[in-house]
């Protein structure tokens, strides 16, 4: 599997163990930064992966900062992505079940790397639950998508 990683300044820290790990498990990294302590703007970061998903260029994308709710904020306003603030094992597999996320959003100053390995496992690995009742959930949001994005 092919995944997109990003994180901001309060997040490389994390992003730098979830990068090997990733590769350890066989999949394809693509890091678009950032590495370093200096203070970046999340949005930065999570455009080029959110952009990466939607171009299929990835088939998954992770953002991580301080606390990922920047990231998520950010991923959540561009259309056809569904990022999840995740930070326990539960989540992780019920967003991927139920709301058949795409990007995944975690905060380096709330959880500690093993946490976040086994999140990252459990959300890659955990396929969409096909039922009618969560598709037309996601059909709804869809919908809600395209009311609210201005067309030219």
């Amino acid at each position: 599997m092919k995944i997109a990683i990003g994180a901001d300044h309060a997040g490389y820290r994390l992003k730098d163990v979830i990068v090997p790990y990733l590769e350890s498990l066989g999949h394809e990294v693509k890091d678009v930064g950032c590495n370093c302590e200096q203070s970046v703007d999340y949005p930065d970061y999570a455009v080029p992966v959110c952009d990466m998903v939607l171009n299929g260029q990835a088939d998954k994308g992770i953002l991580i900062c301080g606390t990922g709710i920047g990231m998520t904020i950010a991923a959540n306003k561009m259309p056809g992505i569904r990022c999840a603030l995740v930070h326990d094992m539960f989540s992780a597999k019920a967003t991927r079940e139920h709301n058949d996320t795409n990007v995944l959003a975690m905060g380096e100053r709330v959880i500690g790397p093993g946490v976040a390995q086994e999140i990252v496992k459990i959300w890659i690995e955990t396929e969409f639950s096909h039922g009618e009742r969560h598709e037309n959930r996601l059909k709804k949001v869809k919908l809600l998508e395209e009311k609210n994005t201005i067309h030219p």
